[in-house]
């Protein structure tokens, strides 16, 4: 576990949810600089309270309390994103993120195998590059939080241990916290906390 007690968002007796019965139900939680997981079965409210920590999803009732520098959530499976680019969606992120890292897209590009990708459009690149293409923005977007929900699902091995190396590394950071929410604890990962839904 991180010894980091710098606290970078909380929740205060949050509730929510995408239908009339909040999947959230009165969480007050915090979560420190570091890396966190968030675990739980198919349908236990991962990806909701992701959402409603980015602000994606009003909440019922309660409160998130984010940090100045800005929460990344990015979901690219919908439709509409189907027409753009990789690089146009990199170029637009870009613009939103004062903190925003150049040369770690370019690193992680590379090593995930993505430069020949940047001219496609998503509707063209498989469910693991484009899953990918998330990633690489949500690492190199420079915010206080980063939320990832399942960021392994449909990668290969080596796009897996590169992630794995990346938030290891992460885990040592002392004022920006990333946010992972999967079905088991990510391995490799000296994690700040683990929430189970």
């Amino acid at each position: 576990m991180s010894s980091s007690s710098h606290t970078v968002i909380e929740t205060s007796a949050l509730s929510g949810g995408p239908g009339a019965q909040p999947l959230i139900h009165n969480l007050t939680h915090s979560w420190t600089a570091g890396v966190h997981a968030i675990c739980g079965d198919e349908g236990t409210g991962k990806t909701t309270l992701l959402r409603l920590l980015a602000g994606d999803l009003a909440p019922m009732a309660g409160s998130v309390t984010v940090p100045t520098g800005g929460v990344f959530w990015m979901d690219l499976k919908g439709p509409e994103h189907d027409p753009t680019t990789v690089e146009a969606c990199w170029a637009d992120l870009r613009k939103h993120w004062p903190d925003w890292d150049e040369a770690l897209l370019q690193d992680l590009a590379e090593t995930l195998d993505m430069d020949k990708h940047r001219h496609k459009r998503l509707e063209m690149l498989s469910t693991g590059s484009r899953r990918k293409v998330m990633l690489i923005a949500a690492l190199a977007s420079g915010a206080a939080v980063t939320l990832l929900d399942q960021p392994f699902v449909s990668l290969d091995r080596i796009s897996i241990r590169t992630i794995l190396d990346f938030l290891a590394e992460a885990a040592e950071h002392t004022s920006r916290a990333w946010i992972v929410a999967d079905y088991e604890v990510p391995t490799d990962v000296p994690l700040a906390s683990v929430l189970n839904l």
